[in-house]
C-alpha cells in the first residue's frame, strides 16, 4: 500500500471512531483478516468445555463421558472390552434388550420398514402409532395421548404450543432443560420456585397470577438428579386455587412410581383427571425412545394437529413404537419387575447410608446420588470406581452447584444385593482413599 493510500485509510477510520459512542467497538472490516467472529473455537461454550478438559488433565482424568457400551446396558454392559456392573443407563425394568420387546422391533421393522417417511397427519400415520398411544391413554385413564417422535421435543413443542406472550409458565427451579425450553419458545413470562415448595409457587401466584391470561405450572415426577419427588396433592391445591394447569414431566416416574408403575399419581393417591397435563418418556421404562402427553381430547387433539415437533417431524419409527409398546404390555403383565426395582433401589439407598454416604433427599426409587461435595471428588471417586469395574457418571458444575457434585446411580430390577454389596464397598475406599 502506498504512503498515500495509508495516510487515506487512517483518516478515514479516524473519522469513523469519532462518529461511535465510547466504547462501542468497530464492525469486523470486509476481508480485514478478523477471524474472531467467525471461529468456534472463541464461543464462551467452547472455552468452557475447553477449560474443563484441562482441569481434567491436571488431575489426572480420563473423560468419563461418552463412553461406547458394546452391547445391551443393563445391571451390568461391557466397555473398552470389560463387564462392568452399570449404573449409568435408565434401564429401569430391565426390559431394554428382552427378547419379547426385541422381536416386537423386528416384526414393526419388517412390516413399515425403518422410516414412516412423512408426518403423521400427511401420510406417515401407522396402525402402530395409534396402539401405543391408545395404550398409554389406558394406563393413565385419559381420554387420549399423542406420541413425538423426541422426549425433549415433547415439552418444547408442548409448552410452546399452548402458552404465549400474554401467558405465565411457572416451574420448579431443577426442571429439565426440554421445559425451560419450550417456555422461551412460547414467548410467555417465564418464572420459577424453589425446588418442591407448593407454598413458594402459591406466594409467586398470589402475587403475579392476575398480571395474565393462562398459567402453566411445571413439575417433575421424580427428579432425575435427586432421585426425590414432589407433593402432588398440595400442587394440585395451588393449582386449583389460582386457575392454572399442571404439567408433571413423569420422564422417569412412569414405570417407576406406584404400586403398578403408573406413575406419580397412583403413587401419590391423586385421580389423573386432577393433573391436566401428563408428560413422559419412552427412553425409559419403555425401552425405546421418544415421548408422549396423555390428557382430555382436547388437549391431545390441539397437539396432533399443531404442535411443531409433531406436525412437521417425521413420525415415530415403527421400530420404536413397537417396542414401546410391547415394553408397557410386559410391565403390566410383570409386575415383579417393579417389585424388584423398588427393593433393590431402597436396599442401595439404606446401606448408602449405613456406610455414612450422603443420598440426599433420594425416595429410594431408582434414582439415587451419592452427593461428594465438589466436582473434582466426583470426578475422582467416578474414575475410581470404573477402574474398579462400575460404572456410574460424575455430575459436576454447572450441572449442579459446586457443593451439590454428586455421582448419579441408575438402578435397575435386573441389579442384584451381591453387586449394591460390591459397589457400596468399593464406594467408602473410594471415598476414604480422598480423604472425606
Amino acid at each position: 500500500m502506498r504512503r498515500n493510500d495509508r495516510d487515506a485509510l487512517k483518516q478515514r477510520l479516524l473519522a469513523r471512531s469519532k462518529d461511535r459512542p465510547r466504547g462501542q467497538r468497530a464492525a469486523p472490516e470486509p476481508g480485514s483478516g478478523n477471524s474472531r467472529l467467525t471461529r468456534f473455537d472463541t464461543l464462551p461454550q467452547y472455552q468452557q468445555i475447553t477449560m474443563m478438559r484441562e482441569g481434567a488433565e491436571r488431575l489426572g482424568l480420563k473423560d468419563p463421558f461418552f463412553r461406547p457400551h458394546d452391547g445391551v446396558a443393563g445391571a451390568t454392559s461391557v466397555i473398552e472390552g470389560r463387564e462392568v456392573i452399570n449404573f449409568a443407563s435408565y434401564n429401569y425394568l430391565g426390559l431394554a434388550g428382552d427378547p419379547r420387546v426385541n422381536e416386537a422391533a423386528r416384526q414393526a421393522l419388517e412390516r413399515y420398514g425403518t422410516t414412516v417417511s412423512a408426518s403423521r397427519i400427511v401420510s406417515g400415520e401407522r396402525p402402530i402409532h395409534r396402539e401405543l398411544e391408545r395404550s398409554l391413554a389406558q394406563a393413565y385413564g385419559c381420554d387420549d395421548a399423542v406420541a413425538f417422535v423426541s422426549g425433549h421435543a415433547t415439552n418444547v413443542s408442548t409448552l410452546g404450543q399452548l402458552l404465549g406472550p400474554k401467558d405465565l409458565i411457572v416451574h420448579d427451579e431443577w426442571i429439565h432443560n426440554s421445559a425451560v425450553v419450550g417456555a422461551q419458545l412460547s414467548g410467555a413470562k417465564r418464572m420459577s420456585f424453589a425446588h418442591n415448595d407448593p407454598e413458594a409457587l402459591a406466594d409467586l401466584l398470589a402475587r403475579h397470577r392476575q398480571d395474565f391470561e393462562r398459567v402453566a405450572v411445571v413439575i417433575e415426577g421424580l427428579y432425575s438428579m435427586d432421585g426425590d419427588v414432589p407433593d402432588l396433592r398440595a400442587f394440585v391445591e395451588v393449582k386449583e386455587r389460582h386457575q392454572a394447569w399442571l404439567m408433571v414431566d413423569e420422564a422417569h416416574s412412569f414405570g417407576v412410581l406406584g404400586k403398578h408403575g403408573r406413575g406419580l399419581g397412583e403413587y401419590a393417591g391423586v385421580a389423573t383427571d386432577e393433573v391436566d397435563i401428563w408428560m413422559g418418556t419412552l427412553s425409559k421404562s419403555l425401552a425405546s425412545c421418544g415421548g408422549y402427553i396423555a390428557g382430555c381430547q382436547a388437549l391431545v387433539d390441539t397437539l396432533r394437529y399443531l404442535a411443531p415437533g409433531f406436525l412437521y417431524s417425521v413420525g415415530m419409527p415403527p421400530q420404536a413404537a413397537a417396542p414401546a409398546l410391547a415394553a408397557l404390555t410386559l410391565m403390566q403383565q410383570e409386575p415383579e419387575r417393579l417389585e424388584r426395582l423398588h427393593h433393590i433401589s431402597r436396599y442401595f439407598r439404606d446401606q448408602a447410608h449405613a456406610a455414612g454416604l450422603d443420598t440426599g433427599k433420594s425416595i429410594g426409587a431408582a434414582v439415587v446420588p451419592i452427593i461428594t461435595g465438589n466436582s473434582p471428588a466426583a470426578a475422582l471417586m467416578s474414575q475410581r470406581l470404573f477402574d474398579d469395574g462400575i460404572n456410574v457418571q460424575p455430575i459436576v458444575y454447572p450441572a449442579v452447584p459446586e457443593r451439590s457434585a454428586r455421582l448419579r446411580f441408575f438402578l435397575s430390577s435386573e441389579h442384584t444385593t451381591d453387586q449394591i454389596d460390591h459397589t457400596i464397598e468399593r464406594l467408602k475406599h473410594a471415598h476414604q482413599a480422598l480423604g472425606r
